[in-house]
């Protein structure tokens, strides 16, 4: 005696629910189950990734990939210390070379920097308000001055660059200001709007 029983997978919660497909479990043999289809159709999985996502994605990978590498470099170890995978030669620094931990710092601070400019940008265009984008365009000046600080460790606090240092100080004023500014911005669009609503 043959029993058959319907089911719908459409209802199970992992399928997409486009069309309704309708399976009959039938069993002619006790040990031995099978499935005849009935008007299934199956569309070819789309694969479609928005260029938004992409890019928040993009964003998102360099600044975990700046986190991780600060974390894994985290170590009393200097440049001067560390020979090249076993051989005997050494790096000949000064003693005021940046160690590579310190390194590591300096450079995912201007990957997560950058980061937050992108997600600052992307907020501002998802969500309509302009304003949001001038945040991202005032902490320009700070990323050009955190780009000053390791120029000069670059080349081992070089005397002959203290220009750098005193462009780095400018830029920070001058980016303080600016993202005071943007701040300030947001902040009165944000009450005329609450006002309009």
């Amino acid at each position: 005696m043959a029993v058959s029983t319907s089911f719908s997978l459409s209802k199970l919660h992992f399928l997409p629910k486009q069309k309704q497909t309708q399976f009959t479990l039938s069993t002619k043999a006790p040990n031995f189950l099978f499935f005849s289809r009935k008007r299934a159709q199956f569309p070819a999985p789309i694969i479609s990734i928005p260029s938004q996502n992409l890019k928040y994605n993009a964003a998102i990978v360099l600044g975990v990939t700046g986190l991780g590498f600060t974390l894994l470099n985290v170590g009393p170890a200097s440049g001067s210390e560390l020979a090249l995978m076993g051989s005997s030669f050494q790096f000949n620094e000064p003693s005021n070379a940046l160690s590579l931990h310190t390194w590591a710092s300096h450079v995912s601070s201007v990957v997560e920097w950058v980061t937050a400019m992108a997600l600052v940008w992307q907020y501002g265009e998802k969500s309509g308000y302009e304003s949001w984008k001038g945040l991202s365009w005032a902490m320009v000046p700070l990323l050009g001055g955190a780009l000053c600080a390791c120029t000069w460790h670059f080349f081992y606090n070089s005397e002959s660059l203290e220009v750098v240092v005193a462009l780095q100080a400018a830029l920070t004023v001058i980016g303080n200001a600016t993202m005071c500014f943007a701040a300030f911005r947001i902040y009165r669009l944000s009450q005329q709007q609450s006002k309009e609503l």
